[in-house]
């Protein structure tokens, strides 16, 4: 059974429950035939559905897929499809209702660790306590890593924001509070149980320890704690494209161009090496700006392919994975089209599905009437996601290049 609670935005008090003992799918929206239906106008029709993925052996795994036009964010991140953990809050966009999910509803909460007896005398926020020094709330420890939060959830699993308790500098002093942050990757325990879901996990942790590149988050520690695999790499201040584009809009054609270029020097030095790396699911979301220095860092590595190997299980998310890629048969120029797709959501705040069609002459992106993108960058867009890849820029530094003509 799973609980759906409607929480007041305000005082954050359940103000109705919706149980679920036999769905296997449960739909939220504002049409009257959703299971639950809500009137707010921020809400989509069809906004939202839980999908109850039976083959786990726990029996209580559940995948959420976003359908509304303003996003649904789960815990705060944008999510538009992935698992949802027991206790997780779901927001039908940003500024809409918020459902508590709860797989176990009447279970007890646990309470998690403070700091100090002044620990809810800090400003809200705060991930350090300004009276002792230490974590203000540890919901549990890891090793030596100290879960201070949810960043995200998805298929395979749940990534925290962690302290290292061990993190030291070249001296061997103990760094700062904030410079022993991290971002801990786990596993989902069922996922544990799939092959494939297990090799891409491991692979991310293979490349990551392998690359050295401003642009691509450093590893810092893989390893086994009660039959979970858990990644502990670089923790990056920043936003990811997709958020960025969904909560401000269209970006400046200048700062679009800009951020593709760097994003086609970290390609360029992934499809440098021996054998050459595909990243495979280069998109908005795999991408994300330093706030310090506003340059692009690439993210997941879960689906980095070398060249030559088996194709093995397709990747790809759908407007930005190239037609060959489609078919399993994944190019260094595969990412180039992601990058061009990308540009096309950067300057218009649409699926690059929006602009593909077929005029007669196959199908491919159509964007002569979008008023930021101008002839000169729609030739570069057009050109690297021709549907043949041998029509294309034959390296990432040679799409850079092009693009720098654009600005």
């Amino acid at each position: 059974m799973i609980r759906l609670t409607l929480l007041d935005p305000q005082k954050n008090a359940p103000l109705r429950n919706w149980d679920f003992q036999s769905k296997s799918i449960v739909k939220v929206g504002r049409s009257p035939d959703n299971h639950i239906v809500l009137s707010d106008g921020s809400v989509s029709r069809y906004h939202l559905e839980l999908h109850k993925i039976s083959k786990f052996q726990s029996g209580n795994i559940w995948r959420l897929v976003s359908l509304g036009t303003n996003g649904t964010f789960v815990n705060g991140v944008l999510m538009s499809q992935g698992i949802v953990s027991d206790g997780s809050l779901i927001q039908l966009a940003r500024r809409g209702p918020i459902l508590k999910f709860q797989v176990q509803p009447l279970s007890a909460v646990k309470i998690s660790e403070q700091c100090c007896p002044r620990a809810n005398d800090n400003p809200p926020g705060n991930l350090f306590c300004i009276y002792c020094g230490k974590p203000i709330q540890v919901e549990k420890s890891i090793r030596q890593y100290q879960v201070l939060r949810i960043l995200g959830q998805g298929g395979m699993g749940t990534t925290y924001l962690a302290r290292d308790q061990e993190s030291h500098n070249l001296q061997g002093m103990a760094t700062s509070p904030a410079a022993a942050l991290v971002v801990l990757k786990e596993m989902n325990a069922d996922m544990a149980q799939i092959r494939k879901a297990q090799e891409l996990f491991e692979r991310e942790a293979k490349a990551l320890k392998s690359l050295s590149h401003p642009g691509i988050p450093k590893f810092f520690d893989f390893f086994v704690e009660e039959d979970k695999k858990y990644l502990a790499m670089e923790m990056i201040h920043g936003q990811d494209l997709e958020k960025r584009i969904v909560t401000q809009g269209p970006i400046l054609p200048q700062q679009a161009i800009e951020w593709m270029i760097q994003t086609c020097e970290v390609l360029a030095y992934i499809h440098s090496q021996d054998p050459p790396l595909i990243h495979r699911d280069i998109k908005p979301a795999n991408l994300l700006v330093r706030r310090h220095n506003n340059q692009m860092v690439v993210l997941d590595f879960g689906a980095v392919k070398e060249i030559g190997t088996p194709l093995g299980t397709r990747i790809g998310a759908e407007g930005y994975s190239a037609p060959e890629q489609d078919r399993g048969q994944p190019l260094t120029q595969s990412d180039l089209y992601a990058v061009g797709a990308t540009l096309i959501f950067l300057l218009t705040a649409k699926s690059p599905m929006h602009f593909y069609s077929n005029h007669g002459n196959g199908y491919r992106f159509y964007i002569e009437n979008v008023p930021t993108i101008t002839p000169q960058l729609r030739e570069v867009i057009e050109k690297v996601t021709q549907p043949l890849p041998s029509d294309r820029y034959k390296t990432a530094s040679a799409l850079a290049e092009a693009l720098k003509g654009c600005l």
